[in-house]
C-alpha cells in the first residue's frame, strides 16, 4: 500500500459511547479487513524504533520502511542480531544508531525530530531475569524511563512501549483482563509493571501520550531459535528440523495465547493513531485464543513430517501456567482487530524457518 492510498485516521475517527462508559472509545471505520498496511500517517512522519535489531523491532522497521516512512533504529546489539540491521541499510528511509537506552544522552539524540516512538528495547526472558535482577532493573526500568523522558523533552506525539502478559503474575482467572493482576513472579514481570506505572505518570503529569502493549507470546519470522532463553516455538521448529529431540518444560499442559507478529505490528500502528483519551493505559495484545503446548508440539511434528517424542523437563521458575487474553479493551480503545489466528500464523512461521534456517 503506497502513501496516499488510504484515508488518514486521526483522533476525529474515534467516538465515545455510553454515558456510563465515557472512558471507552471506538474508532469509526476500523473493520476486520483494515490491517496495518491500510493505515496512514503524515508523509513526513519520523518513527524511532528501539530494540530495532530484535525480533519485534526489526519487523516494525520493515513494515514502516516498506510503507515509505522515515525510520530511526536504535539498538546496542547486546541481544539483537546485526543481520536484522544490515538487511535495511540500503533503504534511504532507514537510519541505524548503535546506542544504549541506559544512556540518557543517547536517548535524547535519538528522539530529536521524532514524531512517534515504538519502544521495544528490553532484555526478555523470565528465567534470565531471576538470575540477573540488578541488570534487568537498570536496563528495562531505567532504560525505559530514559526513553520516556527523552520523548517528553523532544515533544514526541506518541510513545508506544512493549509491556508483557507476565504482569498478570499468579492471578488464576482466565481470560486475563486489564485491572485483574496478581502477585508478580519474576524480576522481568516487575520491570514491565513498573514501566506501566511510569507510563501512567508521564501521561498524567507531563501529558505525554503513552500506550503500553501487553504482548502475549509473540511468534513469527526472525524470532531467534537459538540459545538457552529462546522462545519455545522457534526452538521446537529448529530442533525438529535438525533431527534433535526437544524438551518440554513441565507436563506440556500449560496453555498460551500465541500471537503472530503481524498482529503486533498492527497494534503498534494503531496505538500511534489512538486518541489522547486512551493514553496512560496498558492493553492486552493477543489473538484471544488458547493453545496447549503439548498439542502444538505434535502439530509441529505433523507439519514437519517428524515422529519424535519429546523429553519432559522440570517447570521453569517464574512461568505462568495458563495464559489467555481478553482483547476487548484494545479493540474498543485502539481499534485493534488481529488479522492472523494461530493456525495462519504458525503456517507462515514454519514456511519462513524452512527457508531461512
Amino acid at each position: 500500500m503506497l502513501l496516499g492510498q488510504s484515508e488518514t485516521l486521526t483522533e476525529k475517527d474515534f467516538v465515545s459511547y455510553g454515558k456510563t462508559q465515557k472512558d471507552f472509545i471506538i474508532r469509526k471505520g476500523v473493520g476486520k479487513n483494515m490491517g496495518y498496511k491500510e493505515l496512514k500517517f503524515e508523509k513526513d512522519s519520523v518513527f524511532l524504533v528501539t530494540g530495532a535489531a530484535g525480533f519485534i523491532g526489526s519487523n516494525l522497521c520493515e513494515a514502516l520502511t516498506d510503507l515509505g516512512y522515515q525510520v530511526r533504529a536504535l539498538d546496542d546489539l547486546s541481544t539483537g542480531r546485526e543481520e536484522n540491521v544490515k538487511m535495511f541499510m540500503d533503504r534511504p528511509n532507514y537510519t541505524f544508531i548503535k546506542g544504549d537506552i541506559k544512556d540518557l544522552d543517547t536517548c535524547m539524540k535519538a528522539c530529536e525530530g521524532v514524531h512517534y516512538v515504538m519502544h521495544q528495547a528490553a532484555w526478555g526472558s523470565v528465567p534470565r531475569s531471576i538470575e540477573m535482577p540488578l541488570f534487568y532493573e537498570q536496563n528495562n526500568i531505567m532504560g525505559t524511563l530514559n526513553m520516556m523522558e527523552a520523548a517528553r523533552q523532544n515533544g514526541v506525539k506518541k510513545f508506544v512501549y512493549a509491556s508483557s502478559s507476565s504482569v498478570y503474575g499468579d492471578h488464576p482467572v482466565l481470560p486475563k483482563k486489564e485491572g485483574q493482576e496478581g502477585n508478580l513472579l519474576s524480576p522481568y514481570a516487575l520491570t514491565k509493571r513498573t514501566n506501566e506505572e511510569y507510563g501512567k505518570l508521564y501521561k498524567s503529569l507531563y501529558h505525554l501520550d503513552t500506550y503500553g502493549l501487553r504482548y502475549f507470546n509473540v511468534f513469527g519470522r526472525r524470532q531467534d531459535p537459538n540459545g538457552a532463553y529462546a522462545a519455545v516455538l522457534p526452538k521446537f521448529i529448529k530442533q525438529l528440523l535438525d533431527g534433535e529431540v526437544p524438551t518440554i518444560n513441565g507436563d506440556g499442559k500449560q496453555s498460551r495465547d500465541f500471537t503472530y507478529i503481524d498482529n503486533v505490528i498492527e497494534a503498534n500502528f494503531k496505538a500511534c493513531l489512538a486518541p489522547g483519551d486512551a493514553a496512560g493505559q496498558a492493553f492486552n495484545i493477543a489473538y484471544g485464543g488458547r493453545e496447549y503446548l503439548i498439542d502444538i508440539y505434535y502439530d509441529l511434528c505433523k507439519a514437519l513430517g517428524k515422529q519424535v517424542e519429546p523429553h519432559f523437563g522440570p517447570d521453569r521458575a517464574g512461568d505462568i501456567k495458563h495464559s489467555n487474553a481478553d482483547i476487548s479493551k484494545a479493540k474498543a480503545l485502539l481499534g485493534y482487530n488481529p488479522e492472523y489466528d494461530f493456525e495462519q500464523g504458525i503456517a507462515l512461521a514454519i514456511d519462513w524457518y524452512k527457508e531461512n534456517l
